[in-house]
């Protein structure tokens, strides 16, 4: 198991140092207890309503790389407050990962309102996805009745010879992923604007390109 540790503190005042070392040390010893590899240790110094943190930022593009898929906390205000809180939550929770808190000596609790929440920003998500969806394939449908030729798309389809890397529209694969949709739905969408692909085509092209943004 490979985990991220973050802590954070709102003030630059000496008892939130005390208490930023204190978090850090204790993830530390959790993470040796539980047979955690840290990858990373995070510390800010930030208000937790705000949103924009740097460390925030760093630590969502580790685990969106899937270089860890647990996160150590103290407990979830260091997350945030409110809804900067929530917004983050739901965002690990989209990439699998888990919250180990110390104040829950385990996977982190969240009370009956937190869920309650979670468990609707989830069903909209859903219906905003089947809804674009729709939306796509109607267009779809009407931009064939106009005389559109989705076999036009395919790249290198009457192309003879041998097998040959297949075309792909990278930005939408991209765009897509970044919506929140699965390499399979993603691919059942591409399809409808006439691309030949696979989920495991789209899912190998999606790595090559973060594999290339890193080594870069």
């Amino acid at each position: 198991m490979r985990g991220i540790i973050y802590t954070r503190v709102s003030t630059d005042k000496e008892t939130q140092q005390t208490s930023l070392i204190r978090q850090k040390e204790e993830l530390v010893k959790i993470a040796e207890a539980e047979n955690i590899q840290v990858i990373d240790i995070i510390e800010e110094k930030a208000s937790g309503y705000e949103i924009e943190r740097d460390g925030i930022f760093i630590m969502l593009e580790r685990f969106k790389k899937q270089e860890a898929n647990i996160l150590l906390i103290q407990d979830d205000t260091r997350l945030g407050r409110g809804n900067a809180k929530m917004a983050l939550i739901h965002q690990l929770n989209k990439m699998n990962v888990k919250i180990y808190s110390l104040k829950d000596n385990g996977e982190l609790a969240l009370s009956e309102t937190d869920s309650m929440v979670l468990d609707i920003v989830a069903i909209v998500e859903e219906y905003q996805r089947k809804l674009q969806n729709v939306k796509i394939k109607r267009g779809m449908k009407r931009a064939v009745s106009n005389g559109f030729d989705p076999s036009m798309n395919l790249l290198g389809a009457t192309r003879g010879g041998g097998r040959k890397r297949k075309e792909v529209p990278l930005k939408e694969i991209l765009r897509l992923r970044e919506s929140g949709m699965t390499f399979h739905e993603l691919a059942l969408m591409l399809r409808g604007m006439g691309y030949s692909i696979s989920k495991a085509t789209a899912h190998r092209r999606y790595q090559e390109h973060m594999k290339s943004l890193s080594i870069d």
